[in-house]
C-alpha cells in the first residue's frame, strides 16, 4: 500500500493555505483556504505520513543567509531570500505575512508530523520545506522551467507525472500538488536536500534525466 502525502501552499492572511492530499497518482483531497488548523485535521484524518510545505521552515540567523537559499542560488535556481525574524516583523510592507502563516503551519503539524531534519526520510511522519519552482526545475531542468508560466506548464507537469488536474483549479492548488509529489519521491528515498540542520533543508525529487513534456 503506498503512503498517502500531503502538499500545502501557504498564503496570506486573505487567501490562507491550499491542501492536496495524494495515495499514488490519485487526488483524494484538493481543498483552499485553509487554516493551520485545519491542515493538522485533514492530515491526520487521511493518515498522512509526510507533508511538504512550501515556506520557510526556519528564519534566517544573523547576517548570513540559510545554506539551503545559497546552494539553490548556485544551482541557478531563484528563490526567496528569508529575513531573520526580527526583519520580518519590522517591515511595513505586509509582504512576510505568508512566512508567518508558514511558521504557524509548521508549529501545528509539530507534534504529529515533525519537521524533518535530515536529509533524508527517518521512517517517521514528518513535515519538510519544499519549493515549487525548484520542484519545476528538477522535472524539467532550470532552462525549461519558467515561473511566467507556472499556470499552464505546472499543470502539464502533473498531467504528465500521471495526476489528474480536474480538481486542481488553481495555481495555488496544483503548487501543492507539487509539494504532495515531492513528499511521495522524498518517502522513496529519491530526493535532493539543499541545506543543513541549521537553516533547515529544502527538498525536491531527484532523477536520473529531466522529463520532456509535449509541446
Amino acid at each position: 500500500m503506498q503512503h498517502r502525502v500531503a502538499g500545502i501552499d501557504v498564503g496570506g492572511d486573505k487567501k490562507k493555505c491550499n491542501l492536496v492530499i495524494l495515495q499514488g497518482d490519485q487526488v483524494l483531497l484538493s481543498v483552499g483556504k485553509q487554516t493551520p488548523a485545519d491542515l493538522r485535521r485533514h492530515c491526520l484524518e487521511y493518515e498522512v505520513m509526510a507533508v511538504g510545505v512550501d515556506a520557510p521552515c526556519q528564519w534566517r540567523l544573523g547576517d548570513a543567509g540559510r545554506v539551503a537559499e545559497a546552494m539553490l542560488a548556485k544551482q541557478r535556481i531563484s528563490s526567496f531570500s528569508t529575513p531573520t525574524r526580527a526583519q520580518a516583523l519590522a517591515s511595513l510592507s505586509g509582504f512576510y505575512g505568508w512566512m508567518f502563516n508558514g511558521e504557524a503551519v509548521y508549529q501545528a503539524l509539530a507534534d504529529d508530523f515533525a519537521l524533518l531534519e535530515t536529509p533524508a526520510w527517518n521512517g517517521q511522519r514528518i513535515c519538510f520545506e519544499t519549493f515549487p519552482h525548484a520542484i519545476v526545475c528538477a522535472f524539467l531542468g532550470r532552462e525549461v522551467a519558467c515561473a511566467r508560466r507556472k499556470s499552464t506548464q505546472r499543470k502539464q507537469l502533473l498531467q504528465t507525472l500521471g495526476i489528474a488536474t480536474a480538481t486542481l483549479k488553481s495555481v495555488d492548488a496544483r503548487d501543492a500538488a507539487l509539494c504532495a509529489v515531492t513528499a511521495r519521491y522524498l518517502l522513496q528515498g529519491q530526493a535532493r536536500a539543499y541545506g543543513d540542520a541549521l537553516g533547515g533543508h529544502i527538498h525536491v525529487p531527484k532523477l536520473d534525466q529531466h522529463i520532456v513534456m509535449a509541446s
